[in-house]
């Protein structure tokens, strides 16, 4: 009976010998594999500032040519203005001439 004891005792040591190595080793493999997986975190963090540049250059690229034609036309503009000023304003030189040189008229 004492030789079934120990024998049951000692399968019940080896048994709880197995549950720990197996314990330790899936925390080895969740602690690899958290590993990798900040590792490749990091990489895609260190790389989307490549990934990005083209975009932000195409962005660029398209806002200064926005802000060209927008420039453009507000001198187009101002232009047109300052000769529409211009004309009226020597039409009014000419309507006060003709009041003050013939106020009859």
């Amino acid at each position: 009976m004492a030789d079934e004891l120990q024998r049951l005792l000692d399968a019940e040591a080896r048994a709880q010998a197995a549950i720990d190595a197996a314990s330790r080793e899936r925390q080895g493999m969740i602690d690899a594999a958290l590993a990798a997986a900040r590792d490749a975190d990091a990489r895609f963090e260190a790389g989307r500032s490549e990934l990005r540049a083209p975009f932000l250059h195409e962005a660029q690229l398209r806002a200064d040519q926005a802000v060209a034609e927008l420039v453009r036309k507000y001198a187009e503009r101002q232009r047109a203005l300052r000769e529409l000023a211009a004309r009226h304003e020597s039409e009014a030189v000419d309507a006060a001439l003709t009041l003050l040189l013939d106020p009859g008229a």
